[in-house]
């Protein structure tokens, strides 16, 4: 069996990116890490690991033995570092944003389809047993008809947490809470419901003195008719994520675990005509392989192998990315704003207001 050689470009939170390729030796070898400074790479690599420290991408993109990049640089870095990529023949998995606007997805679908090399984006959030129980009572046809969900996305960010310099400015992040903290819940509805008609959205700066939006409170519309409901704040006492669905059979509850909602405990209730009992068995027979990272880089070897997979690509980054869009647009016009996003929309190329642009 072919493993699939890795360069993972970022130390920071590429540590977890490593840790979950070491966690399928017999899939990946972790070839390269790539940071500016070593002390990061070697807080966490072994001391006799056969992996190398670079500090020049360019080594890396240069290396044959290498099959896919890994980036998990700041969002400002993403699709120039992933264009790189693709064009010196290399697949990809880079860290969310994937892109900074609706217009650079669509650069890249096309590179994506000129080189024959893969993007993947970082949605491991959508990896768990729970999320797994979920999906497999929609299918064996139980969930049935969509109503309602909701999200609530109430994380902490202090001002430590806004130290590092480019947090908290559209330069370095090119967004906030919308685009950085609730755009992995965000994902985890249109994997479940399908694609976003419409959101109508408030945002406002209300817990730190950044550039960007810290607090959101949005109203969705489905293509399937179901409505939901997504708030959104970084000024919590604790760090919670829960989701709740309501279908017309069933009605399904994730726990408040902040990062890891797929992995986490849900409660399932049949609604009559359903059956509880038979509920509780598909709930008890069912659970994922992997989790989380490890379950999104386990999706992604499928992928590279050509086999069937539950992989995130490029069709999911750009309904992401076409949402965040969606969101920003309809907070400063005050209406609804309908999906897809094309290229005649005002804000195709961008969401960063004309005073913060470089």
């Amino acid at each position: 069996m072919k493993k699939i050689t890795v360069a993972i470009i970022g130390a920071g939170i590429g540590q977890k990116h490593y840790d979950a390729y070491c966690a399928l030796p017999d899939l990946f070898d972790v070839r390269a890490i790539c940071d500016l400074n070593h002390g990061r790479i070697s807080a966490f690599l072994p001391p006799d690991s056969a992996t190398r420290c670079e500090t020049d991408f360019q080594a890396v993109l240069d290396d044959p033995e290498i099959d896919l990049i890994d980036i998990c640089l700041p969002p400002f870095l993403h699709f120039d570092f992933t264009k790189r990529a693709l064009l010196s023949g290399k697949h990809v998995t880079c860290e969310k944003p994937l892109c900074n606007s609706v217009a650079e997805v669509d650069a890249l679908i096309e590179i994506s389809k000129t080189t024959g090399k893969m993007v993947f984006p970082v949605f491991q959030y959508r990896f768990g047993t729970g999320f797994s129980q979920l999906i497999a009572l929609q299918d064996a046809g139980i969930a049935g008809k969509p109503y309602v969900a909701s999200i609530e996305t109430h994380w902490n960010r202090d001002a430590a947490y806004y130290a590092v310099d480019w947090r908290g400015t559209w330069s370095g992040e090119q967004g906030g809470a919308i685009l950085g903290h609730s755009i992995h819940m965000h994902d985890l509805i249109s994997f479940v419901l399908g694609p976003v008609k419409s959101v109508y959205a408030a945002l406002d700066t209300r817990v730190n003195p950044i550039e960007v939006e810290d607090c959101a409170a949005l109203a969705i519309t489905m293509e399937n008719g179901a409505v939901v409901t997504s708030s959104v704040t970084l000024g919590a006492a604790t760090d919670t994520t829960r989701l709740r669905f309501c279908f017309n059979g069933l009605t399904a509850e994730s726990g408040t675990q902040p990062y890891t909602p797929a992995e986490d405990t849900w409660s399932f209730w049949a609604r009559a005509p359903q059956d509880q009992a038979r509920v509780d068995e598909i709930v008890e027979h069912t659970r994922a392989k992997h989790q989380g990272q490890t379950g999104l880089s386990f999706e992604i070897y499928n992928a590279l192998m050509g086999k069937q997979t539950r992989c995130v690509d490029l069709t999911d980054a750009r309904r992401s990315i076409e949402f965040v869009t969606a969101v920003y647009h309809s907070a400063r016009t005050g209406h609804p704003v309908a999906l897809p996003i094309t290229a005649e929309h005002p804000l195709y190329r961008g969401w960063i207001p004309s005073e913060h642009r470089s």
